[in-house]
């Protein structure tokens, strides 16, 4: 009885302390690489890339420029012209070396004021554009006649470097001729202007004409600075161009332009002095200036085809009151005693420009040259004393 009752408790002991021992984790199976199946069909090969056909592609079409421009860079420019009183060999040279543009050809005679031809003469005889790089030939003489600058050499105009009148009026430095005008100031520069032709007709009883304008205030687009460099507030004729560049050309004496029609207009013709500009002391540097343009600047295009010396200044901006990019070219040459003012002024929108004016009049010259114009006798003028008024 003993002995069972030892065996109970020991058995029961050994149940219990199995209970209390902690679960072991069951085991897992070895891990196997998994299956891949395998597919019975045979492998399709890639698809090749099909070709595109390349779309049509629809037939070109003329540029069309957008911007201000208003006015077309091609025109026929003698459509509405009265040749009478002409002389027929200049206009026959300016009429080709204008060409297709649309624009206007201006030559005179700056030793007497005869005007010689005008090519597409509604737009000649208009109330004028802005000058552009043309106004620095006013600049210029304002400049040297109220000895803001040397009739000579290099010099500092601004503390950054030295300047030089001829290099700046080659190449139409527009910071040079801004801070020139700056220095000047307003009234000095426009009263300068108004003694060189600006803001009057620059001709005598010329049909049509127009007298321009000159500002009686600064611009409010850039100041004076932007008049004196670009011509802003400025509207400036072909004519007179033509009257301040034979100026130059004569040393000095503005004519007024006449336009003979008639053979007995130009029989009658007597050359008719507006002022004498007391400026031939300041023309060296100026025409120095000019040369160099024509040779190494801006008007380099003038010099391709002639060959004698051509004297000139360019133009190139946009006058936004016109709706027109402008291309301007104010000059003349010098064959011996006789000389010959070409002014050359387009209109329109790209293809325009300052450089394109200067190979057109060098295209005129070039053609006069080639007919031995400037060789022949004229016709003497008598001269007449300065007359009618300023």
């Amino acid at each position: 009885m003993r002995r069972s009752l030892v065996l109970f408790i020991l058995l029961s002991f050994c149940i219990a302390a199995r209970a209390a021992a902690p679960a072991k984790p069951a085991s897992r199976p070895p891990s196997r690489p998994p299956v891949v199946a395998h597919s019975s069909r045979p492998k399709t090969p890639p698809r090749k890339a099909k070709k595109r056909t390349p779309a049509k592609r629809k037939p070109a079409q003329p540029a069309t420029y957008r911007g201000p421009w208003k006015e077309p860079t091609f025109a026929d420019s003698t459509a509405e012209d009265n040749v009478d009183g002409e002389d027929l060999d200049v206009r026959r040279a300016a009429v080709a070396g204008l060409g297709a543009y649309n624009g206007t050809v201006v030559v005179t005679d700056p030793d007497n004021g005869r005007v010689l031809s005008i090519v597409n003469q509604k737009l000649a005889l208009s109330s004028g554009y802005q000058p552009c790089s043309t106004v620095k030939l006013v600049t210029t003489l304002a400049a040297l006649q109220e000895e803001a600058i040397p009739t000579s050499g290099p010099f500092r105009l601004t503390t950054k470097a030295l300047s030089s009148l001829v290099y700046a009026i080659a190449h139409s430095t527009n910071g040079y001729f801004a801070a020139l005008g700056k220095k000047l100031g307003f009234d000095r520069v426009t009263r300068h202007a108004r003694l060189l032709g600006l803001g009057e007709n620059a001709g005598w009883n010329i049909a049509g004409e127009q007298p321009g304008v000159l500002p009686s205030a600064p611009p409010r687009d850039g100041g004076v600075g932007m008049m004196t460099s670009f011509g802003s507030g400025i509207s400036l004729t072909p004519l007179q161009l033509a009257a301040l560049v034979g100026a130059v050309a004569n040393g000095g004496t503005l004519y007024y332009l006449q336009y003979p029609r008639t053979p007995q207009e130009l029989a009658g013709l007597t050359p008719r002095v507006k002022r004498d500009l007391g400026i031939a002391d300041w023309l060296g540097e100026l025409k120095q200036g000019m040369r160099a343009a024509v040779e190494r600047g801006t008007a380099r295009r003038a010099a391709y085809r002639a060959s004698e010396p051509i004297y000139g200044k360019t133009g190139t901006c946009t006058d936004y009151a016109r709706g027109a990019h402008m291309g301007w070219f104010g000059s003349f040459n010098e064959i011996g005693n006789r000389k010959l003012v070409v002014v050359v002024m387009l209109t329109g929108a790209r293809g325009v420009s300052g450089p394109i004016a200067s190979g057109i009049a060098g295209k005129v010259y070039a053609e006069l040259a080639r007919h031995n114009y400037s060789l022949r006798a004229s016709r003497p003028l008598v001269s007449a004393p300065t007359c009618c008024g300023d």
